[in-house]
């Protein structure tokens, strides 16, 4: 097994990936294209945090200060966040959203499915939920990332443009902390480079149907498993945390 505060570090990035993600689509309520999609994000945002509830409840058994899962989430600073920059990336339009879910998706499923075979029993009983739900994630976001780029011309230049603007983000989802690649030598946590390929051939298939072209990236965007994330970090926390901060340990 790996050493607490390396697993409890590797568990807070995962938790924080979700909770962040499941903030973000939770923007779109009440705001989607469609009635029916507006309830398919809000659902998808419910797995993300729910997830992001049993990893961060796991990390506070593993820390042992007696911190439960609103603390992790709702507490800390910004720079004690250690989602990946993709997920905080804004809601600037539907393509992007559908996107920036595929690429995430497209990676956590077969993370999970691998996270099966933990030595940890109870990583073992979260990817048994997790998976299943990235599975749906996977299909929902390619089925909207086919339909739109290769629909109207309108459509197409859009998602296209989402291209443009989210691949840079996408290699930051396979960086392996020190914390992680600890977890991962001890068995406890899959590790996400092993898993490059598959995600590669899942997102060629998807760009493929959708006559989508990957852009050539030179400069990768990265920092945010440091804790140096981008400007829309700050807002996204200001509006997640605020209940909890101005009535700290508040019940219903």
């Amino acid at each position: 097994m790996a050493g607490s505060a390396d697993l409890f570090a590797a568990l807070i990035e995962l938790a924080d990936d979700q909770l962040i993600l499941g903030h973000r689509l939770s923007e779109w309520s009440g705001r989607a294209p469609i009635l029916e999609e507006d309830l398919a994000l809000s659902n998808l945002a419910l797995d993300l945090i729910g997830g992001s509830r049993n990893i961060y409840t796991y990390a506070g058994l593993v820390e042992g200060k007696g911190r439960d899962e609103d603390d992790l989430a709702y507490m800390r600073l910004e720079r004690e966040y250690l989602n990946c920059l993709l997920v905080e990336r804004g809601n600037d339009d539907f393509a992007q959203t559908m996107l920036r879910q595929l690429y995430f998706a497209a990676l956590m499923q077969p993370y999970w499915q691998a996270a099966l075979a933990s030595n940890d029993e109870t990583i073992r009983g979260i990817a048994g939920k997790a998976v299943k739900e990235m599975a749906y994630h996977v299909r929902h976001s390619a089925e909207w990332v086919i339909r739109l780029g290769d629909g109207t011309a309108q459509s197409a230049e859009k998602m296209q443009a989402a291209v443009v603007e989210m691949h840079p983000f996408t290699e930051e989802l396979f960086t392996m902390s020190e914390a992680a690649r600890a977890c991962a030598k001890a068995g406890s946590l899959p590790d996400r480079e092993s898993l490059r390929a598959e995600w590669s051939r899942t997102i060629a298939s998807v760009f493929e149907q959708a006559l989508l072209t990957v852009p050539e990236v030179r400069f990768p965007q990265s920092g945010g498993r440091q804790g140096r994330h981008g400007e829309e970090m700050g807002h996204i926390l200001a509006e997640l945390q605020y209940v909890q901060r101005t009535h700290p340990g508040l019940t219903w």
